[in-house]
């Protein structure tokens, strides 16, 4: 996900989470209900009308979730675990999570840029010490902090086998969260999973395929659908949410229902 491409849009617009299924801001009173905090990149943020038909996973989220339970997408594109906090973005998000929300945390996509020193973690050091961070701030505050390892690629061998593509990062979210105690979504095993049953061929049907960009990382409307779909049955298999709190899980969802506001 590299920052030079139209991945990174505008900051200040990016900055302000776009808040769907159902709630008016992140900020409102003691009232409001019951919320569902994304912090992460790329594949999960909140794209605009300049990006369509690029999607994050965070946009169709809210489709399996019952009426009631808010979305906060924090996530932004080229962010790693440490920029995200060094800009500031997680200070931001934990000043509008309330006592019973949730966090759920997706990073490494960035974190893997060895070459750039603002985004770039080491598995087993400063990715998990940063990872920390958002877990101890959740948790200081009442909220249940959620890790997520990060989503695949598009990537497969002249054999047709799916790859990983993220090192040692997803190994080093696992024993993190098995360390702290704290639920795990993961995304990585089941997506790679999944890309392998869909194919070589099928899974450009997922991934940002147009007739100008060949995009194996980044998600368009089918795509963005499918991992939300996964997310949500991880979040009920962690017992994170209960069943109530999810629908449409086995129901097909029409890409229409995605949409990419002006920014």
């Amino acid at each position: 996900m590299s920052l030079s491409r139209r991945q990174i849009t505008r900051a200040a617009v990016a900055s302000v989470p776009l808040v769907l299924a159902g709630t008016g801001t992140a900020h409102a009173s003691r009232n409001r209900r019951r919320t569902v905090f994304v912090a992460g990149d790329s594949t999960a943020a909140q794209k605009y009308a300049d990006a369509a038909p690029e999607t994050g996973w965070g946009m169709a989220l809210p489709f399996f979730l019952r009426e009631g339970l808010a979305v906060a997408n924090h996530a932004v594109n080229g962010r790693s675990s440490k920029s995200f906090v060094d800009e500031g973005r997680l200070d931001t998000l934990l000043e509008a999570v309330r006592p019973g929300d949730v966090l759920v945390v997706q990073f490494a996509h960035n974190d893997e840029k060895s070459e750039d020193p603002l985004r770039y973690t080491e598995p087993w050091t400063t990715y998990q010490q940063y990872l920390r961070r958002y877990v101890d701030g959740a948790r200081a505050r009442g909220v249940r902090p959620v890790l997520a390892t990060p989503v695949e690629r598009r990537r497969f061998d002249a054999a047709g086998t799916a790859q990983p593509s993220h090192g040692e990062y997803p190994a080093a979210m696992r024993a993190l969260a098995a360390e702290e105690g704290v639920a795990l979504l993961d995304a990585q095993a089941l997506s790679l999973a999944l890309w392998q049953r869909i194919g070589a061929e099928g899974t450009k049907a997922y991934f940002n395929w147009t007739s100008t960009e060949q995009d194996n990382t980044h998600f368009n409307p089918p795509g963005a659908i499918e991992v939300a779909r996964l997310v949500a049955r991880e979040l009920i298999r962690a017992r994170v949410l209960a069943h109530r709190d999810t629908r449409r899980l086995d129901a097909e969802i029409p890409a229409s229902w995605i949409t990419w506001p002006a920014a």
